[in-house]
């Protein structure tokens, strides 16, 4: 059984066995809230734009891998 599956059933399980109105009555809004606001993700215009300068960035080459960034991050933390 995959991992997700796994923690599913677990869930469902311990779901089963609350007796609690209020908790889950609270715990349906939790899951409710969560998934319709992960659904649709609305962007502003500068996020737009700072995603195509990205893109723009990632076609000519312009990167730095992981590792250099954190040197240069650690730098500036230490140069403060």
């Amino acid at each position: 059984m995959a991992k997700v599956d796994k923690i599913r059933n677990e869930l469902i399980d311990k779901i089963l066995s609350i007796k609690n109105r209020d908790f889950l009555e609270a715990l349906d809004k939790s899951i409710t809230s969560s998934s319709s606001e992960s659904d649709v993700i609305e962007l502003t215009k500068e996020q737009k734009i700072m995603l195509e300068m990205s893109e723009e960035d990632i076609k000519s080459g312009n990167l730095i891998s992981q590792e250099a960034m954190d040197k240069r991050n650690m730098e500036w933390l230490n140069a403060m």
